[in-house]
């Protein structure tokens, strides 16, 4: 039995969408449909029901799952007995994190996994880090970097691997932004400046909580998704934002802006960690990066800045 179709039927019974089950197996849909029929006609029996609207495993898919599973397992070990006599783990990992996390956090972890774990295959995407969480509850990626969140969902497993704080942003440059800071005295009149914020997300929940907290009418110039672009804006002179250290702290336009502080402290920072679907954790090649990645926690902690 074709393992590939073994593959693509798993994650097709995780996902019960084509579309999605196709993307995440990096095949087209036709294709994907094409090998499940295939392997439906393998084992003589269907495994899903279809119509327009959704797609279900039958009592067979259901039980099959099991089968592929262990097939998929055996296989796995036949390979690394008969080939690897030092126990190599293989396998595919999917990631999802913000570019400022691909290079200040996802660097060092694989460049541990690639010096211990040289077989197993990464895929890497990147976007907004508000996505995180639900990236990896969707089934899109396996792991994900994230921010971790007030309330953690059931399903997830969350490790910690650093802290970012919260900081305030304006231009350098002249501009109306740095005219009325400069014209402000002790404190700063936060409703007289343009806000860039993000579209959503953890920062953005936290920062209408401090507009509340400290009785702040807001402007908002622009709504922006990625932390990276809005530096990119406050360093044209557009508006001020809060955005976490880290990304400020690894951004090319870090010297294009200034960190502004007043009586009104900033809100409080928040863990970073990689999270995944706990139930994924048997997985060998997720679990190499989940210890990877706490390793370097404890061995980092002083370097990172805490960040």
């Amino acid at each position: 039995m074709d393992h590939k179709r073994l593959d693509y039927f798993l994650v097709l019974a995780k996902t019960l969408h084509f579309a999605r089950a196709s993307e995440l197996c990096h095949i087209s849909a036709p294709t994907l449909s094409r090998n499940i029929k295939q392997l439906e006609e393998e084992v003589g029996v269907a495994l899903f029901s279809r119509d327009n609207r959704s797609v279900k495993l039958t009592r067979e898919g259901e039980s099959f799952i099991d089968y592929a599973n262990a097939t998929l397992a055996n296989w796995q070990r036949f390979r690394t007995n008969m080939q690897d006599p030092e126990q190599l783990i293989y396998g595919k990992v999917s990631i999802y994190c913000s570019v400022t996390a691909s290079y200040s956090f996802l660097h060092q972890i694989l460049e541990q996994l690639r010096l211990k774990h040289q077989h197993i295959e990464i895929k890497l995407n990147t976007g907004d880090p508000a996505l995180a969480i639900n990236r990896v509850l969707d089934s899109h990626e396996a792991m994900a970097i994230a921010a971790k969140p007030d309330r953690l969902p059931a399903q997830i497993a969350f490790a910690s691997i650093g802290y970012s704080s919260l900081v305030f942003i304006a231009p350098r440059s002249p501009c109306s932004i740095t005219e009325k800071l400069a014209n402000f005295s002790n404190t700063i009149n936060w409703s007289q400046l343009e806000f860039i914020v993000p579209e959503q997300g953890f920062t953005r929940q936290r920062l209408e909580h401090w507009w509340s907290k400290n009785n702040i009418n807001a402007k908002i110039y622009a709504q922006v998704a990625g932390h990276e672009a809005m530096v990119s804006m406050v360093s044209l002179g557009l508006g001020i934002a809060m955005v976490p250290k880290i990304v400020l702290d690894n951004s090319p336009l870090k010297d294009k802006v200034q960190i502004i502080n007043d009586q009104c402290e900033a809100p409080a920072g928040f863990e970073i960690g990689l999270a995944v679907l706990r139930k994924e954790l048997s997985d060998p090649a997720l679990t190499a990066l989940w210890d990877i990645a706490q390793e370097l926690k404890e061995i980092n902690s002083t370097s990172l800045n805490m960040i």
